[in-house]
């Protein structure tokens, strides 16, 4: 089933789109907080409970370049150590279709929304979220400014997942690029998500940051960086990374970059390896964190 807009009407909507991608001043952004949603939040197969000795929670983001290659984003997931084991993937540039077909492949719970219609493709272009563990509550961030070209918006996705009873809030984001906004306003995107984080005790934010830089703008918010230091991740640039709030790396080696993406993005996968804090108990102050769930029903991707 298709989410508002809808796959009918986006094809009556393409050919304006393709006529404003000759002009260049035609986009089409989805600016409700609402939506366009997809997800499908109740786990495929049960969870496994981790074990005592391995409490982690590793963390992947993969910029899958338009959501052209997902059989060569799957294949390269499920036969590299570092990603297969993922408890948390974040994924930009995603349409509704990819995300979920990923979803599925891993057995993984998931939530998307888009940004907008993307002009070269004419196909939704996003963020999305897929977990390991139950998600039990989410939300779209619009952020501020448009492109400077084609006026398209930029959003992150959130999700609060329980893993072994312990909620935490992830982000998927993917800020604006160099071309289409200063680094001022990739500031002010960031802080627009950061203003969301800090009503949560334990944070993940991971994406496609356009900069590495901005990383410092994470910093000062009592973000740590454990991929600060990891080889670039575009071409030779610094650009996807982690950030932990109420969690702590592993160790100073428990990051990297997937060197090979193998011809599934011009990105390559990023991970990371956390410490997972002791079990809350349900009745514990600190066990409770905002739940933001949208109001529309969550539609699962054709």
């Amino acid at each position: 089933m298709n989410s508002l807009l809808g796959y009918a009407g986006r094809r009556y909507l393409a050919p304006l789109l393709a006529l404003g991608t000759g002009t260049g001043c035609w986009s089409y952004n989805y600016r409700s907080p609402l939506g366009p949603r997809y997800a499908e939040t109740m786990l495929p197969v049960p969870v496994v409970a981790v074990s005592s000795g391995s409490r982690t929670l590793r963390v992947v983001t993969f910029n899958v370049q338009y959501a052209i290659h997902i059989d060569e984003a799957i294949a390269l997931i499920k036969s590299t150590p570092a990603l297969r084991d993922a408890d948390v993937i974040t994924l930009q540039e995603m349409d509704a279709p990819g995300a979920r077909r990923i979803a599925d492949a891993l057995h993984m719970a998931y939530v998307y929304y888009p940004a907008c219609v993307e002009r070269k493709t004419q196909r939704d272009f996003g963020d999305a979220i897929l977990s390991r563990w139950p998600i039990v509550a989410d939300q779209k961030i619009v952020l501020p400014h448009l492109a400077r070209f084609g006026g398209t918006a930029r959003i992150a996705t959130a999700a609060t997942v329980l893993v072994e009873g312990i909620p935490i809030r992830v982000y998927s984001v993917h800020l604006a690029t160099q071309i289409e906004n200063g680094s001022g306003s990739r500031h002010d995107q960031a802080r627009t998500i950061l203003a969301d984080a800090a009503a949560y005790p334990r944070v993940v934010i991971s994406g496609d940051m356009n900069s590495h830089g901005i990383g410092n703008e994470f910093r000062k918010a009592g973000f740590l960086w454990p991929t600060e230091h990891n080889p670039p991740s575009h071409h030779f640039f610094k650009f996807d990374h982690v950030f932990l709030k109420g969690l702590a790396p592993l160790d100073s080696g428990a990051t990297g970059v997937v060197h090979d993406a193998r011809g599934a993005s011009d990105h390559r996968p990023v991970w990371a390896v956390a410490a997972l804090p002791p079990a809350l108990d349900a009745g514990s102050p600190a066990a409770a964190a905002p739940l933001h769930t949208p109001s529309s029903t969550a539609r699962a991707a054709p």
